[in-house]
């Protein structure tokens, strides 16, 4: 990989067609990027601190790296972590990230998806909207299907749905801790608990159903996805099933797609694993971009590599805290604000102004190229 670059962090706001304003940041390297990346977070996360490490290795490493707070979520303005629609945050991502695209800066340049958990889900229903307009995904222990062992029965779907126009916004989902769940090394896991920007209540009935529904219909749609994608997956994951990524990694059209399973990494790959273990997933992650931000990046190498990980710890009994529970019971950029950080590896100086598939093995599976 290439040495490290000093990079810039930006943030401002828009608003979204229904009036609502969020909160957008970015991370650039001083020189013109490589190519563009837009995160799409997980559900109750945000961008500008908990999605940091993510946007500020890639920019590092020459990415121009976008992210968004979707409404009621970190930064941005909304009740906390309610999703009326599921639909209303992919078409805000959608708009948003493809307003940047459209920057004189960055035409010509290529387009990736990056998502985490719910995050996943969102990039594969962005990638449907417009499937030639993007160029590949990332995809971090997505959330694209429900696995047989914790798929709620209709009868339990129909029950819930009958009563969410009357009590949408009631906290009445019973769930485990999904940052314990979540994030492996204490240390972290204690930092993450400590953001106030991640939402850490009980979900909202409406959010956990339209979850549901998207997960479901995700699930009966794999096949549609055919962007180029690398999905990542924690095999002792408890928060999404690693048995998902499979699913999609089988299903999907794709002539270019990758899968990685991490044995005994948690769901949290960039964020809640040992260092170690992070220089692992993003050295997979850029190796994957910079073979498709070349030049030459419609001529790969067909080869498929294998790699080598830390031993295995005991793959644990694999569930979604959420889902299971259930079973049981364009857009006008305005800028307000903007913050602006300039980094290197050695220094850090401020300004500021207005304007939820596995399977054992160490084998990364690639269909169509190495990675």
């Amino acid at each position: 990989m290439c040495n490290e670059m000093d990079f810039e962090y930006h943030e401002e706001h828009t608003r979204n067609s229904r009036g609502v304003q969020l909160f957008t940041c970015r991370w650039l390297p001083f020189s013109s990027p490589k190519a563009l990346v837009f995160l799409c977070h997980g559900y109750g996360m945000e961008c500008s601190q908990f999605m940091k490490g993510v946007g500020s290795k890639l920019a590092r490493y020459g990415y121009g790296v976008f992210g968004i707070d979707y409404e009621g979520h970190g930064k941005s303005a909304g009740a906390r972590c309610y999703i009326k629609k599921f639909d209303d945050i992919v078409n805000d991502c959608s708009h948003f990230f493809k307003s940047v695209c459209c920057r004189e800066e960055y035409l010509g340049k290529k387009r990736f998806l990056y998502g985490e958990s719910m995050g996943g889900a969102v990039a594969l229903l962005v990638h449907k909207k417009d499937r030639a307009f993007w160029d590949g995904a990332l995809l971090v222990a997505p959330m694209c299907k429900i696995s047989e062992k914790v798929k709620p029965h209709p009868l339990v779907i129909s029950v819930l749905t009958k009563v969410e126009d009357l009590i949408p916004r009631w906290k009445i989902v019973p769930t485990k801790d999904v940052i314990d769940s979540a994030f492996k090394d204490p240390l972290k896991r204690e930092q993450i608990r400590g953001n106030r920007l991640i939402y850490q209540e009980k979900p909202r009935l409406k959010t956990a159903l339209e979850m549901l529904r998207t997960s479901l219909a995700l699930e009966g749609t794999l096949h549609e996805v055919t962007l180029p994608f690398f999905v990542l997956h924690g095999e002792a994951d408890t928060v999404t099933d690693p048995e998902v990524s499979k699913a999609l990694y089988e299903q999907a059209s794709s002539e270019d797609k990758t899968i990685k399973l991490y044995q005994g990494m948690w769901h949290g790959l960039t964020s809640g694993e040992p260092d170690s273990n992070i220089e692992i997933v993003f050295s997979d992650i850029i190796a994957w971009l910079d073979k498709r931000s070349a030049a030459a990046a419609d001529n790969f190498d067909s080869s498929t590599q294998n790699m080598t990980f830390k031993p295995a710890a005991q793959q644990r009994q694999q569930h979604s805290p959420i889902l299971e529970k259930l079973n049981t019971i364009a857009l006008p950029t305005v800028e307000v604000e903007e913050k602006v950080e300039v980094r290197s590896p050695d220094r850090v100086t401020s300004t500021h102004g207005k304007y939820l598939c596995g399977w054992k093995g160490r084998r990364m599976h690639h269909h169509h190229s190495s990675m």
